[in-house]
């Protein structure tokens, strides 16, 4: 049956949304505070189901019931091909779950420090347990490496980083999360082309609705995959005819490797490496989008540490320079497999931290640099309170939403260029302070 013009619309919309959307949910919050945080992958308690006059908190006010809105959304399913068998199937005692739009809401006030952050992921218990599954995977690993170009030790440490090697992959019904957050309409075109997505795999047959679990943002598996990401990269490896990331070891690691081949993982080149920079650096130059091949990095004073050697073949290779905790902290040239991780889940702590704990199985991996321990990263009332406060001084930070995005960071840079410091940038108390004496 063709589709009339307003269905049509509505799943362009949807395939568009899904399209923005790379992964969610990793095991350990990201601290930068220049990212939106994502779902952790910690294991959910089990939620006692509300009863059916109860669709949704006084807080929460949708224009229709929840029973209303599954009818509509029923029709949106079956229009992009999903058979009324797997959608009521799916939907079997599916009830809004508050604690969901609890989640999908909150904001933490307070962040960890990148130091605390990466303390935490590159635990020695997690180093440990890592090169153990290196070494009971290596024939797995490498028909990975064979297959698709990706070294098996940042496999593995995206394992440990999403679910600590398939131990928390969350226990929250799939469905029942994406239902809610397409009814309760904060971001519905991307939960409702997660849901789709979501009923898509059901029908394929790869999982049964009361195995389809993930964290309260629907991702899913030992690498927490969300459904359109599953469905674009999962992959069967163990050859028993289905994508199954949740228990099968092989095709979790095969999915892995196959979304950082299509992001632009380069086999045998590093993510990057420290480096050191001079008290005179023009920190304008320490942005992301800013990339100089090594070697121009070098002739602009960026050195390595004492004893350091740069990675072999490194010099004519694009890099950015990162500071992850501003100027006062250690610096990093990273490069193009850095930016894959980044698609994995756009987070330089998180990028990071899958970096260092590959090389940690090697015993390296250790940073030189110190960290500025004495300056904690704003929260988030005061991150909103900076963003205003720049703003008021004729320097535009943007919306002020907590969030330190390029708008923010270049509003920052000029705020600290006027006083004389160093412009890399970075939220601190000692700017705060300075605003909020003018």
């Amino acid at each position: 049956m063709p589709l009339c013009p307003s269905r049509r619309r509505q799943l362009r919309q949807l395939t568009a949304a899904s399209s923005l959307i790379l992964l969610v949910a990793c095991a350990e919050q990201p601290t930068v505070a220049d990212t939106l945080p994502l779902a952790p992958a910690q294991p959910a308690p089990v939620v006692t189901l509300p009863t059916p006059n109860t669709d949704a908190s006084p807080e929460i006010q949708p224009l229709q019931t929840f029973a209303q809105w599954q009818a509509g959304f029923r029709q949106q399913a079956l229009q992009a091909g999903i058979t009324p068998a797997t959608f009521d199937r799916a939907f079997i005692g599916i009830t809004p779950d508050m604690d969901v739009i609890k989640a999908d809401r909150s904001q933490p006030e307070f962040t960890r420090p990148v130091w605390e952050y990466l303390e935490g992921a590159l635990s020695p218990l997690r180093v440990r347990n890592g090169k153990k599954l290196l070494d009971q995977h290596a024939v797995l690993l490498s028909q990975l490496e064979q297959r698709y170009g990706v070294d098996r030790s940042v496999l593995v440490s995206v394992w440990g980083m999403e679910s600590n090697f398939g131990q928390f992959q969350g226990s929250k019904s799939v469905i029942r999360s994406l239902a809610t957050l397409a009814y309760e309409g904060r971001r519905p075109a991307f939960a409702q082309a997660q849901l789709i997505a979501a009923l898509q795999i059901l029908q394929n047959g790869d999982i049964q609705p009361e195995a389809m679990l993930g964290s309260w943002a629907g991702a899913m598996g030992q690498t927490q995959f969300i459904p359109t990401t599953y469905n674009t990269h999962a992959v069967d490896f163990d050859g028993d005819g289905r994508r199954d990331i949740w228990k099968s070891s092989a095709d979790a690691l095969a999915s892995t490797a196959h979304y950082l081949q299509s992001s632009g993982w380069k086999r045998g080149e590093p993510w990057g490496f420290e480096v050191q920079v001079p008290g005179s650096f023009d920190y304008w130059l320490a942005d992301g989008s800013l990339r100089k091949s090594v070697a121009e990095w070098q002739q602009l004073g960026v050195t390595l540490p004492a004893g350091a050697r740069a990675p072999a073949g490194t010099e004519q290779l694009s890099a950015a320079l990162l500071l992850p905790a501003g100027a006062r902290g250690p610096a990093f040239l990273v490069l193009d497999n850095f930016r894959a991780i980044l698609k994995y889940n756009n987070s330089s702590s998180y990028a990071l931290a899958v970096s260092l704990l590959a090389e940690r199985f090697d015993n390296s991996g250790f940073i030189r640099g110190s960290w500025p321990k004495d300056d904690l990263p704003l929260s988030r009332s005061e991150r909103i309170e900076l963003q205003q406060l720049l703003s008021a001084n004729n320097y535009d930070a943007g919306t002020a939403d907590g969030i330190i995005g390029a708008n923010t960071r270049k509003a920052i840079r000029s705020a600290q260029q006027a006083q004389g410091w160093p412009a890399d940038g970075y939220p601190t108390h000692k700017l705060l302070e300075s605003l909020r004496k003018r």
